[in-house]
């Protein structure tokens, strides 16, 4: 007897983030098509998170795919280490003038997770090189998430999800989410912990925290904390992975800042245009240059098989050159102003509160009778609902977000619009009880 995909994924797959006896079936997708996801029973759903905010270009985008396909007939792989290739140098070389500040070096990774792996093993042995080997703390912001490797997760919020391994991780000083009524506060704190001229690297998710629910905060707070943190000496990096490439209306959320800059950036998820795996930890070349000596054991010993891989590389380069074309400057240019308007909208609505807005990233919080939390229990109901109606949001507890590829078509993005604002309007009991009536 042929088994069906969902009997076979059940047999052998483990889906990330996922409860795996509470949690319903896996759809099955058998192809997707700019913002749209086909299911094997043919039905279409408009993917409204980007697949975890990744796609930018939309799915199955054919200069992509043909870019693909000539990079791995003249060259699929080759260790990174001893050898050289052109699509990381054209890489590097076309995105280093558009980085904040001086940044120049760049290493290669994985993914988010590992990009800022590596960051934090790069601000450390940078000043164990110098000499200097009392800077082993590190600060972050509470509400953080930074990937889910153990240094990545040792940065983050203790949360639920860390619970397992919280004895594993190292101890974080954490500076209060920035808010304008905290500011002064924050300061306060942040000179505190730097002044013991103890501490290595200050982390952030610059603009937009992501999965601890798309909180907000604003550049000339962030600019004000670098500049105290790199007055004492403390490194600064910016986890752009989700941030980065335009999602909050420039190509970084760092390009905001006024006055200082990261010593070191991180970026993943659209670097590749959401096709394939890779991480970028760019530094400056201070940083690099502490491990400029004839000394072996001052070497940076990290890589991955697959780092630097010219197939990635050749995709990046291709999807940054569309990315900073005209035409899709003028559709992220679109996106932007069609959030900040619906925004508006949508805050006048009885069941949304804290309507925020960042560039492309449009997120709110649906009041219902628990804290706004991640595992606010509504979560799987609007999910489920949303689902339901042949859309893909994908909510954070009870926060909601819009965050879609920037070539989405406008009929697309309205009907989207308009399955929020019913929510708004109405509230979940009453949207799927009409629901129940149509059927």
């Amino acid at each position: 007897m042929n088994k069906s995909l969902l009997e076979k994924d059940k047999e052998f797959i483990w889906h990330p983030f996922t409860a795996q006896t509470l949690t319903p079936p896996p759809l099955p997708v058998t192809s997707a098509k700019g913002s749209l996801l086909t299911l094997e029973d043919g039905r279409e759903i408009i993917d409204a998170i980007a697949s975890w905010w990744v796609n930018i270009h939309g799915h199955g985008n054919e200069e992509l795919a043909e870019v693909i396909k000539q990079q791995v007939l003249d060259l699929d792989h080759i260790i990174f280490a001893g050898f050289a290739h052109q699509p990381s140098v054209a890489l590097a070389e076309k995105l280093q003038p558009l980085l904040p500040g001086n940044l120049h070096r760049f290493f290669f990774s994985d993914n988010g997770s590992t990009a800022t792996e590596v960051a934090l093993k790069m601000a450390i042995q940078y000043f164990w090189n110098k000499g200097d080997t009392k800077r082993k703390k590190v600060i972050a912001l509470e509400g953080a998430y930074h990937g889910d490797t153990f240094g990545a997760l040792s940065m983050a919020a203790r949360t639920p999800f860390s619970a397992p391994f919280d004895d594993y991780l190292f101890d974080v000083l954490y500076l209060p989410f920035p808010t304008e009524e905290n500011e002064k506060e924050v300061y306060e704190l942040m000179e505190e912990y730097c002044a013991s001229e103890e501490v290595c690297a200050f982390i952030f998710e610059p603009l937009v925290q992501g999965a601890s629910g798309m909180r907000m905060y604003s550049a000339k707070t962030l600019d004000h904390l670098i500049g105290i943190a790199q007055s004492f000496g403390t490194l600064c990096i910016a986890d752009e992975v989700m941030t980065g490439f335009y999602r909050t209306g420039k190509l970084f959320a760092t390009n905001y800042l006024t006055d200082h800059a990261p010593d070191i950036l991180c970026c993943s998820k659209a670097l590749t245009a959401g096709i394939l795996p890779m991480g970028l930890t760019i530094c400056t070349q201070e940083i690099y240059s502490a491990y400029l000596v004839d000394d072996m054991m001052k070497t940076f010993f990290h890589g991955h098989s697959f780092t630097g891989n010219p197939i990635t590389c050749a995709l990046a380069l291709k999807s940054l050159e569309m990315l900073i074309g005209d035409e899709r400057q003028e559709q992220i240019k679109t996106l932007c102003n069609s959030q900040k308007m619906m925004a508006e909208k949508l805050t006048a609505l009885p069941y949304f509160s804290n309507v925020r807005v960042t560039g492309s990233i449009l997120a709110l919080d649906y009041i219902n009778e628990a804290e706004t939390s991640y595992f606010n229990s509504i979560r799987n109901e609007l999910y489920n609902w949303a689902l339901s109606n042949n859309i893909l949001l994908r909510p954070l507890g009870n926060t909601l977000y819009i965050l879609t590829n920037y070539t989405i078509k406008t009929e697309e993005l309205e009907k989207v619009y308009q399955l929020v604002s019913q929510l708004g309007t109405l509230g979940l009991k009453k949207c799927l009880e009409l629901q129940t009536e149509e059927e």
